[in-house]
């Protein structure tokens, strides 16, 4: 049995010893076995009114999940080969934030190895690993710190004591460094040559002692370990895997969200086109299987298909919030000596796509399956390829390469789902890979959100704060990444399950909103509250990068500042007084020094200041905006310039940092996120299409609306495992450049992105067909 963990606390935690094991075979192979015990709420800072805790601030997502994990851990195995090489399969999805990095510094620290010995891979789907395969919610850190830490010094204390029974002195005797071990009299033993020695042929437990002083790696800047994969092309995605006959494949999709095939005019015509091999309906469209991917697009412009109506067909942004701000749930009522503040914000849908096109390969075979696909959530995706097919799980395998970004898109696995389909009725292998207009216009989109936020206010005090949401239903039928809880908790019919599925995804999204949505203000009594609309499969939505907290953050930060205002004093004055803690004050204090807060600003320039608790993070940042006419109308072909953030600043405190590099890396990328979800970036509805049919339509942040100057602090490390970071920055940055924006113009800003109501800027794509004509006109723009 092994020894129970103090709690995570942020003052840190002493030395501690456990039990291990080495499992049974010919090489070293070990495994961890630990309890962790939840962790306890944290004390508030003393404020005139102290804000009582929110389910949050005692037990979070991070929390939640690391317990999740804890049955499973002993499954994991980190393997000591020959060559004196570490290897660990990682159960995660590595989708660029860098988490095959960070594990290889924990690794080589724990284990006494260079870095470039370690060597970490992305896993298959592990069914039995149940709820130990998801990422999300930034919480691959904290959820496997501990058991990955375990096993190497599992590792290291098997190596010491195989080489200390060789020379025949005390295992006290022997030190390691380096990736070998060294005895007491000279004597030298790689980590390699010792490995066969430290195997055992039953599994056994061994006395672990974890390494009490910082090693090389954790906590310093490391390069990537794949960079020079990436800018070499060495690294495989999906679309580059060469399974032997898996021909490119595209799907027609429907003119409208969640269309229906209802038959196909032109069937015999199109398979006979150059290089087409198969065509046939599957759920979501008609699927083209050709020689090439252009040959696939030319098919699928020729395809003459009678289409049923989609979900949302008469909706457009308007009826949707009209239906989203109908359910929000009522707030308390307030005493008669209350001064009142409240104001209503609308957070629009916003795209879910990253870089990476969705890709999957599939061979489909009558008695088996084997899938290529990056997925956040391998297990539960297995067994419903299973499932699909009517297999037993043991027959499929679904291998996971690495993915060009995610943001929370492999949460669902929409692309392998239909090349599995796609080869089960072709009876041949498909490379199944989505169009820009399919990713922009059918896929994964923010749920939109109307936050309702009110304080009460009696002389110098805030004497309440409350935040009523409600929420385009997010789909959440992949629960903790198997299917009892995917299924049972959404209340899925289609899975066998029978229910309400608005009612049973609403319990998930409420509990989950309550994990993960932080009030870091003491406002006195506060109050959180989460209603939706539609059943989860009613528009195409996903937990896309931080899945509520972006639009509860940008709202409250901008009610923070009204509050500020009717308190006269400055933002940031303002959020120093009524922080929590001391934590959070010293990042806030981090960013305003390094912004130089409260300089002079030009007329329709300003400074903004924002803060965000999340997933056991703190975030500040203060961006300077220039909202000014000579800015504002740039003129670039095709492009929206609008205002631009000129300067970025941004401090965070994630309690232990494995990277710095890497963590600013994040937050950049985060910054880029929130800028755009602020000012620019949305789904516009029109009669249930999206009317955005690329990224050269969807307005994210551009080269020329990035800031010219961004810096990054990471504060220093203050406890043992760190909180998440890949989900940290998005919101204080969507925050941060929406009161901006606002302190720039003068306008109270209630709608989110800020430039929603303007002009398209575009022609809008048609729908049929739904793949756009390739541009040809490249050359007359190249500079």
């Amino acid at each position: 049995m092994a020894t129970a963990v103090d709690a995570i606390a942020p003052t840190g935690t002493t030395r501690r010893q456990f039990v291990g094991y080495v499992l049974a075979g010919t090489t070293l192979a070990v495994t961890a076995d630990l309890t962790l015990t939840p962790s306890t709420a944290r004390a508030a800072g003393a404020t005139p009114i102290p804000s009582n805790p929110t389910l949050s601030d005692a037990y979070d997502f991070l929390d939640a999940y690391r317990d999740a994990c804890l049955p499973t851990n002993h499954h994991l195995k980190i393997e000591i080969t020959p060559q004196g090489k570490a290897v660990f399969a990682l159960p995660r999805q590595e989708a660029g934030q860098g988490i095959t990095t960070s594990f290889a510094q924990v690794i080589a620290d724990e284990l006494d190895m260079r870095i470039e010995d370690v060597k970490v891979t992305l896993a298959d789907a592990r069914p039995e690993l149940i709820f130990n395969q998801l990422t999300g919610g930034s919480t691959a850190h904290f959820s496997l710190w501990m058991p990955i830490k375990m096993m190497a010094a599992t590792a290291r204390t098997a190596l010491a004591a195989a080489a200390a029974e060789k020379w025949g002195v005390p295992v006290s005797a022997v030190t390691t460094r380096d990736g070998a071990v060294f005895g007491p009299d000279g004597q030298r033993a790689t980590y390699g040559s010792l490995s066969q020695l430290a195997a055992s042929t039953i599994t056994k437990p061994l006395d672990v002692k974890l390494k009490s002083k910082p090693g090389k790696y954790v906590g310093q800047d490391v390069g990537r370990v794949d960079a020079l994969d990436m800018v070499t092309g060495a690294k495989k995605f999906a679309g580059d895997l060469p399974v032997p006959n898996a021909l490119p494949t595209m799907i027609c999709r429907p003119p409208t969200l969640n269309g229906t095939v209802q038959s196909i005019e032109n069937l015999e015509q199109v398979k006979a086109m150059p290089g087409v091999t198969d065509v046939g309906a599957i759920s979501r469209g008609v699927a083209v299987r050709a020689r090439t991917f252009g040959q696939c697009i030319d098919a699928i412009r020729a395809l003459k298909v009678t289409w049923g109506g989609g979900t949302v067909d008469n909706e457009n942004n308007d009826t949707l919030t009209e239906k989203v701000a109908a359910v929000l749930l009522p707030l308390a009522p307030t005493l008669p000596t209350d001064e009142v503040i409240q104001e209503d914000y609308v957070c629009h849908y916003r795209s879910g796509s990253p870089m990476e096109p969705n890709t999957a390969v599939a061979d489909v075979r009558p008695d088996r399956a084997e899938v290529w696909g990056a997925a956040n959530m391998p297990i539960v995706t297995l067994q419903r390829i299973a499932m699909m097919l009517n297999l037993p799980e043991d027959n499929v395998t679904l291998h996971c390469p690495p993915a060009g970004g995610s943001f929370g898109r492999k949460l669902f696995s929409d692309a392998i789902y239909e090349a599995v389909e796609a080869s089960a009725l072709f009876g041949k292998p498909v490379k199944l890979m989505w169009h820009r207009a399919d990713d922009a216009r059918h896929g994964r989109m923010h749920p939109m959100m109307v936050n309702r936020v009110r304080a009460t206010k009696q002389g110098g005090s805030i004497t309440s704060f409350a935040m009523s949401s409600a929420s385009s239903a997010c789909d959440w039928t992949h629960g903790l990444g198997e299917i009892i809880s995917g299924s049972a908790a959404a209340q899925d019919p289609r899975l066998g399950f029978t229910g309400n599925k608005e009612l049973g995804n609403l319990s998930v999204a409420v509990a989950f909103y309550q994990l993960v949505t932080t009030v870091p203000y003491n406002f006195g009594p506060t109050a959180l509250y989460l209603n939706e609309v539609f059943s989860y499969d009613t528009l195409p939505t996903s937990a896309v990068r931080n899945v509520y907290s972006p639009d509860v953050a940008v709202s409250r930060e901008l009610f923070v500042d009204k509050l500020a205002d009717n308190f006269g004093m400055d933002g940031y004055e303002f959020r120093r007084a009524f922080l929590k803690n001391d934590r959070m004050r010293a990042v806030l204090d981090k960013v305003a020094e390094m912004g130089n807060w409260g300089r002079s600003m030009p007329e329709g320039t300003a400074q903004a200041i924002a803060f965000h608790e999340e997933y056991q993070a703190y975030v500040a940042t203060l961006m300077e905006i220039d909202c000014r006419p000579a800015m504002v109308n740039r003129k670039i072909r095709e492009a929206y310039t609008g205002p631009r953030i000129t300067k970025t600043f941004m401090a965070i405190d994630v309690g232990n940092p494995i990277n710095p590099r890497n963590i600013k890396a994040q937050l950049m990328g985060g910054a880029m996120d929130g800028i755009a979800q602020a000012l620019t970036a949305a789904c516009h509805i029109k009669d249930g299409t999206v009317q955005e049919a690329s990224w050269d339509n969807y307005r994210y942040t551009r080269q020329w609306n990035v800031p010219y100057v961004f810096d990054c602090h990471v504060m220093p490390a203050n406890r043992e495992i760190g909180g998440g970071v890949g989900e940290a920055g998005v919101a204080a940055a969507q925050g941060a450049a929406a009161c901006a924006y606002a302190k720039a113009t003068g306008k109270n800003i209630t709608e989110i992105p800020v430039n929603f109501r303007e002009p398209l800027g575009f022609v809008v794509k048609p729908t049929v067909p739904p793949i756009p004509q390739s541009p040809v006109n490249g050359r007359r723009f190249a500079r």
